[in-house]
């Protein structure tokens, strides 16, 4: 493909995704995401994006396990259905950020981040220079398999490749409006189970500690001129964080699906089970 040919430098990313997470934020839309880990198949990609609504994929390599040949194949997944999507991993070298980054998704969220220097570190792990270290490698989908320049490769990635950082640890939340000021991070996203036991109110997810913390959060990334996204915990918890300036909602995930299914079965044959 040549520079000619490229009619939209959204076209230009991922001719499979025509509206990302990133640009859905830069716009100030709301982004809706499904979770998939435990149970990684394609198939509920695919009923996700049959079901509607949804606007990109959550891939959990953290606490799932996932091999990097299983989040290329559930990328492929995504990108079949007009679904972007991010792998949230454990930031614990550069390998691990590198290699998720090639795997074909639209960017990375890193887990358990506890300090600015760490954010920077990320940062480069996962950014071409001059924003990062991050060695080229074009034959893969990111880099059309060989046949992007590397000029356009670089600049395309660079620019359009989505990298949030969560904040559920107190380093993190006392150092938040420096990670939010970092160049190269676009999004910060909360992780309320951790978050809430670090404020010493396991599961309370409305308690002033925590709508406290969520508030700084917010005002945080307001004034980096960023976003922020939370796995909601309930009608109400998220309704609370829409109004404090949340954008991207982790609503549903590949378990709560399972549960919520055989729930409504056994309630609608509720005779048939002892």
């Amino acid at each position: 493909m040549n520079d000619c040919q490229i009619p939209h430098p959204r076209q230009e990313r991922d001719p499979f995704v025509p509206e990302t997470i990133k640009s859905r934020l830069a716009e100030g839309k709301l982004v809706n995401i499904f979770a998939i880990g435990p149970i990684p198949s394609p198939k509920l990609i695919e009923i996700a994006a049959i079901s509607g609504g949804y606007h990109g994929v959550w891939i959990d390599e953290e606490h799932a396990a996932l091999t990097l040949r299983e989040v290329e194949v559930l990328a492929m997944a995504c990108r079949s259905v007009g679904l972007d999507s991010y792998v949230r991993l454990a930031p614990v070298n550069y390998a691990a950020v590198m290699r998720a980054m090639e795997t074909g998704v639209g960017g990375i969220m890193a887990a358990q981040v506890r300090s600015v220097k760490e954010s920077k570190e990320i940062v480069q792990w996962a950014k071409f220079p001059p924003l990062g270290a991050r060695g080229i490698n074009t034959g893969n989908f990111e880099g059309e398999y060989g046949t992007r320049p590397l000029a356009k490769h670089i600049e395309i990635t660079n620019r359009d490749r989505w990298l949030s950082v969560q904040i559920e640890t107190l380093e993190a939340l006392e150092a938040v409006e420096e990670i939010a000021a970092i160049e190269g991070i676009d999004h910060l996203f909360v992780g309320p189970a951790d978050l809430s036991v670090a404020l010493g109110v396991p599961g309370e997810f409305l308690h002033e500690k925590c709508i406290a913390a969520l508030a700084r959060v917010g005002k945080a990334v307001k004034a980096a001129g960023k976003s922020w996204g939370i796995l909601a915990r309930g009608a109400e918890h998220a309704a609370k964080c829409r109004e404090l300036g949340c954008q991207l909602f982790a609503f549903g995930t590949d378990l709560g699906v399972a549960h919520q299914g055989f729930k409504a079965f056994r309630e609608m044959y509720g005779e048939f089970f002892p």
